[in-house]
């Protein structure tokens, strides 16, 4: 197969290894992996604050890049990011059709159909549940609210990471409620982003995990801040890391 990678804002500008994870993993399951070198901003930061006539551009744009990559021979595209995907899948044509632009709102929905989070392309798309990895820590796992309620990936995670070799995979207590984040929420009700962080931190150091996993880097960004500053020795990781197996940086 062969596999155009859509990294993310969060994965270019801060958190570089959940998108060159996703690609070892591939590779070392026998995929190409093609980068669109033209790939810019989803446009979701936009629509979620309201800005939805400046975030056409970015819609189109995005569009443009993964319509050329399919074009060119990609079977699907795949982001590490739930949140991500979910913006594609469920906004993107919304935004155009809202806009006026009924023609771009069909194109985002053929490039959104072929658009996946990872544990998706990979227990969905690819039919793989066991991808070799090894990992030997103790690891809880967080299901982001994008994954889990716009996505609904359900347990894929949980099962590629049952099939990890050496880990030690504790339950997280009401796994499902919010850690807090929301984007801009954090910012615009910092208050209760806090106390929402507290009560999953909380949940997470009752499971004396050594790494707290999921599958978007916004998440983890909020939730390991939080653990830095309680400093309980839990760090976080994202869920492509774990699959691409320890070590897997040698690979780059």
């Amino acid at each position: 197969m062969r596999i155009a990678v859509f990294a993310t804002c969060l994965a270019d500008a801060m958190f570089p290894k959940a998108a060159q994870a996703t690609v070892v993993l591939l590779e070392r399951l026998g995929h190409e992996v093609v980068f669109p070198p033209a790939q810019t901003c989803c446009g979701q930061m936009h629509i979620n604050s309201g800005y939805q006539r400046e975030a056409l551009p970015l819609v189109r744009h995005h569009v443009d890049v993964f319509e050329e990559a399919l074009s060119n021979g990609a079977d699907a595209i795949v982001a590490p990011s739930g949140s991500c995907v979910g913006s594609v899948r469920h906004q993107h044509a919304d935004v155009a059709r809202a806009q006026g632009d009924g023609a771009l709102a069909g194109r985002a929905t053929q490039v959104a159909a072929r658009t996946y989070e990872l544990s998706e392309l990979l227990v969905d798309f690819l039919g793989v549940t066991n991808v070799g990895a090894r990992y030997e820590h103790r690891v809880t796992y967080h299901p982001t609210c994008h994954s889990l309620r716009v996505l609904r990936v359900g347990d894929k995670p949980v099962q590629l990471l049952r099939e990890v070799d050496g880990i030690d995979l504790v339950e997280l207590p009401d796994a499902d409620t919010c850690c807090g984040f929301g984007g801009t929420f954090a910012l615009k009700n910092a208050d209760t982003s806090i106390a929402m962080m507290a009560d999953k931190l909380r949940l997470v150091a009752e499971t004396e995990a050594d790494v707290l996993t999921a599958g978007d880097s916004s998440c983890l960004m909020h939730l390991g801040g939080g653990l830095s500053r309680l400093r309980v020795g839990t760090r976080t990781v994202h869920l492509a890391e774990i699959l691409a197996g320890e070590g897997w940086e040698q690979a780059l």
